[in-house]
């Protein structure tokens, strides 16, 4: 069964139960500041999962795209992605445990056509803060589960929370048995030996961790679940790789054609790291040396390192890149749609890229000749790492001009730098999902609110075309990406501050109706009107002075806002300007 057919297939069954079908997110999250990327399906309907009502209903289901960066190192061994698909079902505040644990076996067995034999289920096993979750263990006994296919784990197998406050709740964990021997007589669905393959997850938040640690039951249970597309298209078509399946097939063959070394680990790289590089840039993503924009430069640098060890010509790109797009676009027509700025993107980046190389040889070349009058004949560790950390080199290619010079590089030493690098970047990723859930407060949706109204005060301070390319929002300020050609200037920047704080004063109602996307594009709403919204939507109103298409939350007069003040405006990128802004509560105006 082909990828396409198992989503399709997921998506109409859940239909049948009836479920919304939305659309998928994009990558670069909206409004939300506490990840660089859309990592989980359950993220862009935070908002919902915390009471607001979605315009799809309590029961919804979907595909969602997704960038994990943590494992980007690991990626080229037989698993690790970086760009991956989540298919997931939620119930907000609808079902709970029997129903979602019952259709997930119905769907498995009989409609992917697992043997039952094949699968194994984790569920919560209980501690001093919940009880062991009796009734997801007495469930899958009655879908049809052996007793001896069910194991009992802590909250640190089979719970689930985002940060350290909010909704979180026992999961129940699917596996799929690959038919591997057992590494021990111990072994089971906890063990990485590889033997048990997790395939799916059903989430459900039924408490609240506050900030003191105590727990406290949720009024709305929520239902949160994700199956992942490519380990399940893996599995099902027998494959030991996903990148074996038709999702990246064409590419490892174009890449395998030109390729003048055979080195499989650099072909997946390649391969994973251009299907996740063309994501990000289709949903607004560009390179730059901070956040998602660094992580989108690491990732099209490591892909044209791994180019030039595969002995492929960086002019062979653009071939490559089409390959790609024409294999994936039936699943994503949005990268065909933007074929020249994907293509442009690259291009752009890996021409700096040969810059940076030329320049990383030159300190190179200072290094070992700062080497041979110290007397030495090892390039120090400190200076490989500089070598790769500033200028991109692999550890491959400084051992490589050092074997030509015939001096020797401390690889040991390095290693231990990098492993430092590596772990520090885990903490950092893992530190911007962190309070995800909780990050919703009073304040983060009174800035929220005013980006609307920073919005249509640019339109009508600057035209019609400012319009919105990003924002981020934090508890101390709001930060807005918009279209335009050239700096703001100081009278203009004035004139919206004065815009805004007028709608302050005014102390505007905001309401919300829910409407069809077409009746929202005549009643002159403001949205980006792409595949990102459902046939029925949320329009915001702030009196007569804003319409926007929002998923929300808002405060409910804009009395309540402060004074607006922006702090600073700035270029983002290449026609996108940047505003950053705070609120000043009214207690605190002098």
């Amino acid at each position: 069964m082909k990828a396409i057919e198992i989503r399709n297939l997921y998506l109409k069954f859940f239909e049948d139960k009836g479920h919304t079908i939305i659309p998928s997110s994009p990558v670069i999250p909206e409004n939300d500041p506490s990840v660089l990327f859309t990592t989980a399906g359950m993220q862009p309907l935070v908002p919902y999962l915390l009471g607001e009502k979605h315009p799809g209903g309590t029961r919804l289901t979907d595909y969602q795209k997704c960038i994990r960066t943590v494992d980007i190192d690991d990626v080229g061994d037989n698993r690790h992605l970086t760009f991956f698909e989540m298919l997931g079902n939620w119930s907000l505040g609808d079902y709970f445990k029997k129903d979602a644990i019952h259709w997930s076996f119905t769907f498995l067995t009989q409609y992917l056509h697992i043997p039952v034999e094949k699968l194994s289920v984790t569920c919560f096993a209980g501690d001093e803060d919940a009880p062991k979750d009796e009734e997801a263990i007495q469930t899958w006994k009655e879908a049809g589960i052996p007793e001896d296919h069910i194991y009992l784990f802590g909250k640190e197998d089979n719970w689930w929370i985002a940060g350290d406050e909010g909704p979180c709740g026992p999961d129940t964990e699917m596996f799929y048995d690959t038919g591997k021997p057992k590494c021990s007589e111990h072994c089971n669905p906890s063990c990485g030996c590889g033997k048990y393959v997790e395939i799916w997850n059903n989430v459900f938040m039924e408490y609240y961790r506050h900030a003191d640690g105590k727990y406290t039951k949720l009024s709305q249970k929520n239902v949160d679940t994700g199956l992942g597309l490519e380990r399940m298209t893996m599995l099902l078509q027998g494959k030991e790789t996903p990148f074996d399946t038709e999702l990246f097939a064409p590419t490892m063959k174009e890449l395998e054609k030109l390729a003048k070394t055979d080195d499989i680990q650099s072909r997946r790289i390649v391969a994973d790291h251009i299907r996740s590089s063309m994501m990000i840039i289709t949903d607004g993503g560009l390179p730059s040396n901070t956040d998602r924009g660094y992580i989108l430069r690491r990732l099209i640098r490591r892909m044209t390192r791994h180019l030039n060890k595969l002995g492929i010509a960086v002019s062979d790109m653009p071939e490559i890149i089409d390959v790609t797009i024409d294999n994936l676009k039936e699943m994503y027509p949005e990268l065909a749609t933007h074929r020249d700025m994907i293509q442009k993107v690259i291009g752009e980046e890996q021409a700096k890229f040969a810059k940076t190389l030329v320049r990383g040889e030159k300190e190179f070349e200072k290094a070992l000749e700062q080497a041979h009058k110290q007397g030495k004949d090892t390039i120090d560790s400190e200076v490989a790492f500089r070598l790769y950390e500033t200028y991109g080199f692999p550890i491959e290619m400084t051992v490589e001009l050092a074997h030509e010079k015939g001096v020797a590089v401390d690889t040991k030493e390095f290693q231990k730098l990098f492993h430092e690098h590596q772990a520090k970047s885990k903490i950092g990723s893992e530190h911007k999902f962190k309070g995800g859930l909780a990050e919703q407060n009073e304040t983060t949706i009174a800035y929220h609110t005013a980006t609307h109204l920073l919005h249509r005060a640019l339109q009508i301070v600057l035209g019609d075309h400012a319009v919105q390319k990003g924002s981020n929002i934090t508890t101390e300020r709001l930060r807005f990406d918009f279209a335009h050609p050239q700096k703001v200037t100081k009278e203009e920047l004035a004139k919206v501050e004065q815009i805004v704080n007028e709608q302050i004063e005014k102390d505007l109602p905001v309401t919300c109706e829910e409407m069809s996307l077409e009746d929202a594009k005549k009643s002159g709403a403001m949205g980006l009107f792409e595949n990102k919204y459902g046939d029925k939507v949320k329009v915001y109103s702030i009196g007569d002075f804003s319409k926007e298409i929002c998923g929300g939350p808002h405060v409910t007069h804009t009395g309540v806002l402060g004074k607006f003040v922006i702090k600073k405006e700035e270029a983002s990128s290449s026609g996108v300007r940047r505003i950053k802004a705070i609120l000043i509560p009214k207690q605190e105006q002098k």
